[in-house]
């Protein structure tokens, strides 16, 4: 049995976005108030968060939530990645790994210099950049296989974990990674909003992908409030394709 918990289910801007007096983001619906997107992958009694955004701290205390064994990172941007400093609890009596491919690692090395280097200062994160390419690996016996996605002329990682594919800020999916989605129970796949973007998926191309894909649920995150009210939009979708909202808990078959 894998359970995932989505931490958050929104874009960089989250929702409700500031400034913006929208219907979505004045929504007395607590699903249309969305935090930057991460979830945690519970099997094998590990917990494994991918990504860890601004939000982290946040997200953790709501879902009572009190380990971490391993982190998952897709991409580099500040949304998905700019909580890693709020890792200092999960690393006190062990290094906490965090596998991410060589550019992103290249990219936490500069921007939390203090948690690297021979001479830490007291209570820093202890972590341990661990990095991976597309091949598969393994988190504690728990096999992990990356898949290579674009945002937009960015190459980022989903994760299949078990029968989960976790999927996040996709534009396009080459065609050899659609092999690595035969079988899938769950698949977790970004829809920013209706109209085309330069570098999410639409709700239109994401449903295409869902289509070919044929998992038994698909559940929508990284949503921006130009998707519309969570109660309308969820109207229009297949019965096996949910909005994920923030909290909200799933279990695999």
């Amino acid at each position: 049995m894998m359970q995932i918990t989505f931490l958050g289910t929104g874009t960089s801007t989250g929702i409700p976005q500031i400034g913006c007096t929208c219907p979505v983001c004045t929504s007395k619906d607590p699903h249309d108030n969305r935090l930057r997107t991460s979830a945690v992958v519970t099997v094998g009694g590990k917990n494994i968060l991918i990504d860890c955004g601004p939000d982290f701290r946040q997200q953790m205390l709501r879902a009572h939530l009190g380990r971490i064994d391993a982190v998952l990172i897709t991409h580099i941007h500040y949304d998905h990645t700019g909580g890693i400093d709020d890792l200092r609890p999960f690393g006190g009596s062990h290094t906490l790994p965090i596998y991410l491919e060589h550019p992103v690692a290249e990219g936490i090395r500069t921007r939390l210099p203090y948690c690297f280097g021979d001479h830490l200062y007291p209570g820093v994160p202890n972590i341990m950049l661990q990095e991976i390419g597309v091949e598969p690996f393994s988190i504690k016996g728990i096999e992990i296989t990356p898949i290579r996605v674009m945002h937009y002329k960015l190459p980022i990682l989903g994760y299949r974990i078990d029968d989960l594919v976790y999927i996040t800020d996709a534009l396009t999916i080459p065609e050899t990674e659609y092999e690595k989605m035969k079988q899938v129970d769950v698949l977790v796949i970004n829809a920013l909003r209706k109209q085309p973007h330069l570098s999410h998926q639409t709700l239109a191309e994401a449903l295409r992908v869902i289509e070919r894909v044929q998992p038994r649920e698909a559940y929508l995150v990284h949503m921006s409030h130009h998707m519309g009210l969570t109660a309308d939009v969820e109207k229009e979708l297949p019965p096996h394709v949910h909005f994920a909202y923030d909290g909200l808990v799933v279990e695999s078959r």
